[in-house]
């Protein structure tokens, strides 16, 4: 079976672009059962990381991801999968599916 990691960087505050989107917390427990139906053939490890609170301990990798959103050159909820950028504000099934279809499955 294949792992997948999948990793949510957000925040509790919704991103200022993102108007009327899910929280980054409900996009993270949205996309869980998403791809697991989705991808049954798959082993997905999710991590949320929030963009304010948990930056201690963080790879040099998450680290280029947040500061890359503090300055505002992506957005949160921002989706990284094996490592690799998914998508980031508004989140949609397609982005992710895209994504495992041409890169994992």
């Amino acid at each position: 079976m294949t792992n997948v990691s999948v990793v949510v960087y957000g925040a509790d505050i919704i991103c200022a672009s993102c108007v009327n989107a899910p929280t980054s917390k409900d996009i993270f427990e949205w996309i869980q059962p998403l791809l697991k139906r989705k991808y049954p053939q798959l082993n997905f490890n999710y991590t949320y990381i929030d963009i304010n609170r948990d930056t201690e301990n963080l790879t040099d990798h998450d680290q280029q991801f947040i500061e890359r959103i503090e300055q505002e050159e992506l957005f949160y909820p921002l989706i990284t999968m094996n490592d690799e950028y998914v998508a980031d504000g508004y989140i949609q099934t397609k982005q992710l599916t895209r994504f495992l279809d041409n890169h994992i499955s």
